[in-house]
């Protein structure tokens, strides 16, 4: 069982980088960011720190406010929080080729993000260790805001993202307008094309796989 679980974090990883390709497409495209990535990119401008480590700030104090908030956390968010913005920002600096000028070259280049974004959250989410930060935040939020549908309180955090993002300069275009709308769509159509749905997957929190850890023989 504890074998298990090292394999498991190795593919959240492999799935980490998988998606942090996808989001460095997103950014390449250069057509407008997402409202997170625009948010991080604003901050990185403003402060001595890169894309991948304003990121990173980020998650992590995220993460803190999804402790507060007594969300579920499991290593899966933990390894996402420190790795993933690092990843994107390892891709941005080693892509050899000039930022792209083309408006729909930029579009096909954002849609290939999304499908590379939704195979790696796939390879994440199934090994069970509960979601990232951001999407543990939405869920809080949601419990707090019950009468809300959870897809206006999820509008309503992307609204205060994006805002917060575009006053400090992150880039904002018809790819923000692509991503807000059009991942979630092209993430239906992939794990519609590899038969997952994120909703049967049971997550163990941290809690939950220390104590398999620390147990003399790693099985329950």
């Amino acid at each position: 069982m504890k074998q298990k679980i090292f394999l498991e974090w190795i593919r959240i990883i492999a799935g980490l980088l998988v998606f942090s390709f996808g989001v460095h497409l997103t950014i390449f495209a250069n057509i407008g960011l997402a409202p997170w990535d625009c948010l991080g990119m604003g901050i990185s401008y403003h402060t001595p720190l890169n894309y991948g480590l304003s990121m990173t700030l980020m998650a992590v104090i995220i993460l803190i406010i999804d402790l507060l908030l007594k969300e579920k956390i499991g290593f899966g968010t933990i390894i996402d929080a420190l790795l993933t913005g690092n990843f994107v920002q390892l891709f941005n600096s080693l892509n050899p080729l000039p930022l792209n000028t083309s408006l729909w070259k930029g579009i096909a280049i954002m849609l290939c993000g999304f499908v590379f974004m939704a195979a790696g959250m796939a390879v994440y989410m199934k090994c069970a260790q509960c979601c990232g930060p951001r999407d543990a935040l939405l869920v809080g939020l949601g419990k707090r805001l019950p009468k809300i549908p959870i897809g206006i309180v999820e509008i309503l955090l992307w609204a205060v993202v994006l805002l917060a993002g575009w006053l400090l300069g992150g880039p904002v275009g018809i790819g923000t307008i692509l991503s807000t709308f059009g991942a979630g769509f092209v993430m239906q159509i992939v794990y519609w094309l590899i038969r997952f749905e994120p909703r049967e997957v049971k997550h163990r929190d941290v809690i939950e796989i220390t104590k398999i850890l620390l147990s003399h023989d790693g099985t329950r």
